[in-house]
C-alpha cells in the first residue's frame, strides 16, 4: 500500500509538469493566479518580494490555502511542505519539534535550542513550549528550507518557520465568527475583527478556543488522554500618524490546560498495569492528569520611510513561558520511572533593521539582541532504586549579532546576493542533580523537606561563543517567468549546558557543549510556464553538518546518563520540488516531493565502562529523516447554488524513519500515508462560509515520538506517542 501511494505522488509530480505541456497549446491565457510565485509575495529576506526571485527554498502558504485544506495548527505544515517535520513533542500538546531536511532538536528541556527557528511577525520565539500555533488571523506562514545564519541567525541551522499575522483593515470595520463541531466532540469557537478609531489609529484582536475529549483514556484514573483544552488571543493595534511611518502594538496569549500525554506502552511489562493496552491513544499512567502550559508575549513593531531609498525598522519584544507538566514514562500506575516538572522562561529581544532599495541594488542591514533565561526543576523517581532523582537549573544567555544581506543586479538578468552575519553569544549555566530517599517528589517540586543522600551535579558556569556565518547566490532570470540560482550558506547554532547532566556518571558534562555548524551548497529552479498554468520551485542540496550536537539519555547504575555531546559530523543531499498544475479552468493539482539521503560519518559516543569516547557513526542514523516525503492534493473550483464550492482531496507520504538516532525496531516508525478531504463552500455575498473537513480518513496509526528506557530496572518501559485518528469536522463562519 505505501508503495503504492509513494509511486502515486512522484507520479502525480510528474504529472504536474507533463500535462501542462500537453494542454499548453489548447489552453486559453488565464488571469494571473495568486498561487502562482510570481505573485506570491515573502519577506524570506526582511523585504517583501515576489517568491519567485528569492534565491532561498521557501514554501509559502496563505491563509486561503490552509482554510481550504483544513489546517488546524502548524504541524499541518508538515503535510504539505517536501522535508520537514513539524508536530507536537513527546508528552505534551503545545510544545512544537521541527526538522527540516533532517537538522532539528527534539529535546524542549530548558537550556536546549531548537535547530529550526519560530517567528511570530518577525520576533524571535526562543522555547519550543506553547509553540504549536493554532492558525487563526494570520495572513500567510512561510517555511525556509536550510540554514538561514546571515539573516536569522540565531538557531536557524536548519530553516525557519515564519507565522505572519494578518494586517488590520485600514478601511472599514471587520468581525469574523467561527464555529466547528467535530469527532471526539470536538469544539472550537473564533472570534476576531478589527475597527477604525481615528483616521490614523486601528485597533483588532482575536479569541480562539479549542476543545476535544481525548482520542483515548487514561484506564488507570479515567481521565481524558489526548485531549485538547486550549484557549489564545491577540490583540493588536495600529497607528500610522503619516503616510510613511507605521507602529503597531501586539499582544499574545496560549493558555493550554489538556491533560499531560503519558504515551503507549509498547511493550508489556511486569505488574498490574505493565500491559499493551489495545488502544495506542490508551494508557496507564498512574502519575497524575493536571497539565498546565501558558506562554505570552508583547512586541512594538516602528516602521519610518525616510525617504524613496531608505527605511528604517525597530522590533522590540518581550515573551514568557510557565509549564507545570507531568510524563509518566513506564505508563504503569507504579512511580517506576515518573517525571513531573516545572519550565519556566523569559527574553528579551530588539531588533534594529536599515533597509534600502535603489534601481540596481537592495538590501537590509541591522542588529540584533537578545536577553533571555530559561529555568527549571523535574524529578526522576524510580520505585525500583527506592530514590528519586531531583535536577534543576537554569540558563542564561546574551546574544548580540550584527547582519547584512544584499542584493546586486549586476545586469537586467544577472543577480549577486552576499550576506553575512557575526554573533556573539554570553552563557551562564546551572546544574544541580541530586539522589533523595524515597520515590516520592524531591524538595524541589514541592516534596518532603530532606537532604541528598547523594550529591550527583552541583555547577555554575560561564562560556562565551562567536561565529561568522556569511552567504553567497547568484540568479539568473532565463525569462520573465523562470529563474535559477545557485546558493552556499552557514547555520550556526550555539553550545551550551547539558541541564540534565551527570557528573558522577559523565564528569565532562561540566565543561559544557560547543556550537554546530552546517555549511550547505543548493541549486534552484523556480517560476511558470504554459500561460502561468504550472507553478513550481525546485532544488538540490548538500549539506556539511560539524560538530553535531546530539541529546541522549541512557540506563545507567543509580541513574540516567545524559549525554550532550558534539558527537561529530554528517552529511546530506536531497531534492524538492513542489507547485501547482491548473488542469482546467475549475481544477488545480497541488504537489510536493521531497528526497533525502543522510549519513554519519562520525559519531563519538562515551562509554561509560571505559570512560572513553567511541566511533559508531555505522550503528546510528539520521533521527526525523525519512528518505521520501510527498504531498499531491486537487482542488475543484465550481459554483454551486448561487455561491462558490472548493473541494479538496489529498494524500501525503513519509518514508521510514527512526526516532532517535539508535535505530529501534519497536519505536521507529514505518512509512504511512494521510488521506484528507475537504469541502468548502462560500455564499454569494462572500459572508457565510461553510466547511467540511476529513483528516486521517483511512485511520493510520503513526508514531510522531517515542522514549526508550528498556531494561528490567524501568520494567521495559518503550514508550510511543502518536498522531490524530480519522476525524471529521464541520464548521460555520460569518464575515460581517
Amino acid at each position: 500500500m505505501n508503495r503504492l501511494v509513494k509511486t502515486a505522488l512522484l507520479a502525480g509530480a510528474a504529472f504536474g509538469v507533463m500535462a501542462s505541456a500537453a494542454q499548453a497549446q489548447q489552453a486559453p491565457a488565464m488571469e494571473a493566479q495568486a498561487s502562482t510565485v510570481d505573485d506570491i509575495i515573502v519577506s524570506a529576506r526582511r523585504r517583501d518580494e515576489a517568491l519567485k526571485d528569492v534565491p532561498v527554498s521557501v514554501s509559502a502558504m496563505s491563509a486561503e490555502r490552509l482554510e481550504q485544506t483544513g489546517a488546524s495548527d502548524i504541524t499541518a505544515l508538515q503535510q504539505q511542505t517536501p522535508n520537514a517535520t513539524v508536530q507536537v513533542a513527546r508528552g505534551s500538546n503545545s510544545t512544537l519539534i521541527s526538522f527540516i531536511r533532517g537538522i532539528g532538536q527534539q529535546d524542549p528541556l530548558w537550556g536546549f535550542e531548537p535547530g529550526v527557528g519560530l517567528y511570530v511577525d518577525d520576533v524571535y520565539v526562543a522555547r519550543p513550549q506553547g509553540a504549536v500555533l493554532d492558525i487563526f488571523d494570520i495572513e500567510r506562514i512561510e517555511v525556509l528550507r536550510g540554514p538561514q545564519g546571515s539573516l536569522y541567525g540565531r538557531n536557524t541551522v536548519g530553516g525557519a518557520i515564519k507565522y505572519v499575522t494578518s494586517r488590520l483593515d485600514p478601511d472599514a470595520p471587520e468581525l469574523t465568527l467561527r464555529g466547528a463541531y467535530g469527532s471526539y466532540n470536538q469544539i472550537d469557537l473564533l472570534a476576531q475583527g478589527s475597527m477604525r478609531v481615528t483616521d490614523k489609529l486601528r485597533i483588532g484582536g482575536a479569541v480562539a478556543s479549542y476543545n476535544r475529549d481525548g482520542y483515548g483514556e487514561n484506564l488507570n484514573t479515567g481521565a481524558e488522554h489526548y485531549d485538547k483544552d486550549v484557549l489564545a488571543g491577540r490583540v493588536s493595534v495600529e497607528f500610522q500618524p503619516t503616510d510613511n511611518t507605521f507602529f503597531r502594538l501586539a499582544y499574545d496569549r496560549v493558555e493550554d490546560r489538556s491533560n499531560p500525554r503519558h504515551g503507549h506502552r509498547e511493550k508489556a511489562g511486569v505488574g498490574p498495569g505493565a500491559g499493551v493496552p489495545g488502544s495506542v491513544y490508551d494508557t496507564y499512567a498512574g502519575l497524575g492528569d493536571r497539565n498546565k502550559v501558558t506562554t505570552e508575549g508583547v512586541s512594538l513593531t516602528a516602521q519610518v520611510d525616510l525617504n524613496d531609498v531608505w527605511t528604517v525598522k525597530s522590533i522590540t519584544a518581550y515573551r514568557s513561558g510557565d509549564t507545570d507538566t507531568l510524563i509518566d514514562f513506564d505508563n504503569t500506575p507504579a512511580p517506576t520511572l515518573d517525571v513531573p516538572a516545572i519550565y519556566g522562561d523569559h527574553q528579551f529581544t530588539q531588533e534594529f533593521q536599515a533597509l534600502f532599495s535603489t534601481d540596481r541594488i537592495q538590501g537590509v542591514a541591522g542588529i540584533f539582541y537578545l536577553d533571555g533565561t530559561a529555568s527549571g526543576a523535574f524529578d526522576t523517581i524510580a520505585q525500583n532504586f527506592g530514590i528519586v532523582i531531583g535536577t534543576a537549573g537554569y540558563v542564561k544567555t546574551t546574544s548580540i549579532a550584527l547582519f547584512t544581506d544584499i542584493n546586486l543586479d549586476l545586469t537586467e538578468r544577472l543577480h549577486l546576493g552576499l550576506g553575512a552575519r557575526y554573533t556573539v553569544d554570553d552563557k551562564t549555566g546551572h546544574v544541580f542533580r541530586a539522589n533523595y530517599l524515597g520515590a516520592t517528589r524531591s524538595p524541589l517540586l514541592g516534596g518532603a523537606a530532606r537532604a541528598p543522600i547523594l550529591l550527583r551535579t552541583d555547577y555554575t558556569r560561564s562560556n562565551s561563543f562567536d561565529q561568522f556565518t556569511p552567504k553567497a547566490s547568484l540568479s539568473y532570470d532565463f525569462s520573465d517567468r523562470i529563474t535559477g540560482y545557485a546558493s552556499y550558506s552557514k547555520g550556526y547554532k550555539s553550545g551550551g549546558f547539558d541541564m540534565r547532566g551527570d557528573a558522577i556518571l559523565t564528569p565532562n558534562t561540566v565543561n559544557g557543549y560547543q556550537p554546530e555548524t552546517v555549511d550547505s551548497y543548493e541549486i534552484g529552479l523556480k517560476g511558470s510556464a504554459f500561460d502561468r498554468r504550472l507553478s513550481f520551485a525546485s532544488a538540490v542540496f548538500y549539506n556539511e553538518y560539524q560538530d553535531q550536537q546530539v541529546t541522549t539519555q541512557v540506563p545507567a547504575v543509580g541513574g540516567i546518563a545524559s549525554f550532550v555531546d558534539n558527537v561529530g559530523s554528517s552529511k546530506f543531499y536531497g531534492a524538492e520540488v513542489e507547485g501547482s498544475l491548473i488542469l482546467t479552468d475549475s481544477l488545480t493539482a497541488n504537489f510536493a516531493v521531497g528526497y533525502l539521503d543522510s549519513k554519519f560519518e562520525q559519531f563519538l559516543r562515551y562509554n561509560l565502562t571505559t570512560q572513553k569516547y567511541e566511533d559508531i557513526s555505522d550503528l546510528v542514523v539520521l533521527q526525523n529523516a525519512p528518505k521520501w516525503t510527498g504531498y499531491f492534493g486537487l482542488t475543484w473550483l465550481g459554483e454551486v447554488a448561487g455561491g462558490s464550492l472548493a473541494v479538496t482531496p489529498s494524500v501525503s507520504y513519509r518514508d521510514d524513519y527512526s526516532q532517535f538516532e539508535f535505530p529501534n525496531p519497536v519505536l521507529d516508525q514505518d512509512a504511512f500515508a494521510l488521506v484528507d478531504l475537504s469541502v468548502v463552500w462560500t455564499d454569494p455575498s462572500n459572508k457565510w462560509t461553510v466547511g467540511l473537513y476529513g483528516k486521517n480518513l483511512t485511520d493510520e496509526e503513526y508514531r510522531v515520538g517515542a522514549y526508550n528506557f528498556a531494561g528490567a530496572a524501568y520494567n521495559d518501559s518503550l514508550i510511543g506517542y502518536y498522531g490524530p485518528p480519522r476525524t471529521v469536522t464541520a464548521s460555520l463562519q460569518y464575515k460581517f
